[in-house]
């Protein structure tokens, strides 16, 4: 049953709104490809959907910073939707570029459940340059994001030139004492990171990776979910494929965390 609608958001230089409305019908959802221009022109509404997706990509070419053009289109032509979208118990999630957008909205971390005011940055690697390559992520289990449930580690893509969250003592505080961080980079064995490049591949403070707003519902992270979507895109499933087999587990069935991630919006949403 598919009765929880996703709306993927699309522009100009967005470029994963394919895989990623394919991982949201592999976890159970109905994902509709939406253009920008569609809904500040009033074509598409929020109205119909539960869920409001920003995917990655180069939105307006990162001209101006990464996420910022595309945040200041939506803010002036429907923050007051995406505001009452949200209000509704709606679900957002933002992904790589998506989560850039999210700062910048002021969606993310809505601390005080302010929903405009920026507090967090995401800026320029500390490595200066763009790291394409996968990371192991560590979840907070006290975070209340409803994304997360259930998971403990992950392995995810990253791609990106300005990945690296940033913000003041104050705030950093804050979303911690919230447990609004709701993921972080770590090493393979799951020890937290502690800024060693690569395993923190931009230097982000405290190895953040992806935080959420206060209820949970809104949540923003530089891995790709949706670059998950099967296990041979693990860039070790020859090898992993191989042990299966040995051990009489192959093939394999269980889905990819990348999908169990979005499972967990679908299913919250359906309950």
């Amino acid at each position: 049953m598919r009765d929880i609608n996703a709306l993927v958001l699309t522009g100009y230089g967005l470029n994963c709104d394919h895989e990623t409305a394919y991982a949201l019908e592999l976890a159970g959802g109905n994902a509709v490809r939406t253009h920008i221009n569609s809904l500040i022109d009033g074509s598409a509404s929020l109205n119909n959907f539960q869920m409001l997706v920003f995917i990655g990509g180069f939105s307006w070419g990162d001209d101006h910073g990464a996420g910022v053009i595309q945040a200041v289109r939506l803010k002036n032509n429907i923050g007051g939707q995406i505001i009452e979208f949200v209000e509704k118990g709606n679900l957002v999630l933002g992904i790589c570029n998506g989560f850039q957008s999210l700062v910048n909205l002021g969606l993310l971390p809505g601390l005080a459940h302010d929903y405009q005011r920026r507090s967090v940055a995401l800026t320029f690697n500390d490595c200066g340059n763009f790291r394409d390559q996968w990371v192991t992520l560590k979840v907070n289990p006290a975070s209340p994001c409803v994304f997360t449930r259930g998971i403990d580690l992950a392995e995810l893509p990253v791609r990106h030139g300005e990945g690296k969250f940033f913000t003041d003592a104050t705030t950093l505080a804050e979303l911690w004492r919230n447990n609004q961080v709701a993921i972080q980079y770590a090493l393979t064995d799951g020890e937290l990171a502690d800024g060693r490049f690569p395993f923190n591949p931009n230097g982000s403070l405290s190895d953040i990776a992806g935080i959420c707003d206060p209820t949970g519902r809104i949540f923003g992270l530089m891995p790709h979910p949706e670059g998950y979507n099967h296990w041979t895109n693990h860039p070790d499933w020859t090898r992993r494929k191989e042990i299966a087999k040995r051990r009489g587990s192959f093939p394999q069935t269980a889905l990819p965390v990348g999908i169990q991630l979005l499972q967990n919006g679908v299913d919250f949403l359906r309950k």
